[in-house]
């Protein structure tokens, strides 16, 4: 009828975590206790879609023909926000109307105009993220002209990437 707080003490026991809590002793016969618990679980990242707990009730009464057991399957959500943040340099750029691409040239100038693009993925938490996959289209062709010839990628923070086109296909 009244709330208590129970007294629970975690340990480890066969290999797995064990939290025991003591409902109460001695306890009336027939009596029903409804039991609510708050658990907090950290490093779940690699866990998968749920955790299960298994719950036993044991007594130390003698003789005790059940120790009622039940599991419970909770399922597991990660939580992160991610942001795109880009960026190209120069911010705005005006081509020539009439531009002349020097045929077998080694120099960037004689290609065009370089430009940067820069682009950082951020996690906003609050949790944490692997296996993120993110795709950038860049159109290189217009038509059958060059309208980007894609120099160099660059990455920081243990990245892969994969391109295609692939990069520099005249060795300029």
């Amino acid at each position: 009828q009244g709330q208590e707080k129970l007294s629970c003490n975690p340990k480890k026991e066969n290999g797995t975590h064990v939290v025991l809590c003591e409902l109460g002793n001695p306890m009336k016969a027939g009596a029903r206790i409804t039991v609510d618990m708050e658990l907090s679980v950290s490093g779940l990242e690699d866990i998968g879609d749920a955790i299960s707990f298994h719950l036993q009730l044991r007594s130390k009464n003698s003789p005790s023909p059940s120790n009622a057991s039940v599991t419970v399957t909770v399922p597991v959500e990660a939580e992160a926000e991610m942001e795109l943040r880009g960026n190209s340099l120069p911010a705005t750029m005006v081509l020539p109307t009439s531009w002349h691409w020097v045929e077998g040239s080694r120099r960037l100038e004689d290609h065009g105009i370089k430009v940067e693009h820069v682009y950082e993925l951020h996690n906003k938490g609050p949790g944490t993220v692997s296996g993120v996959t993110l795709s950038i289209a860049v159109p290189h062709l217009l038509g059958d002209h060059v309208l980007l010839y894609l120099v160099e990628l660059g990455t920081e923070g243990g990245m892969n990437c994969s391109r295609h086109p692939p990069l520099n296909p005249d060795q300029v």
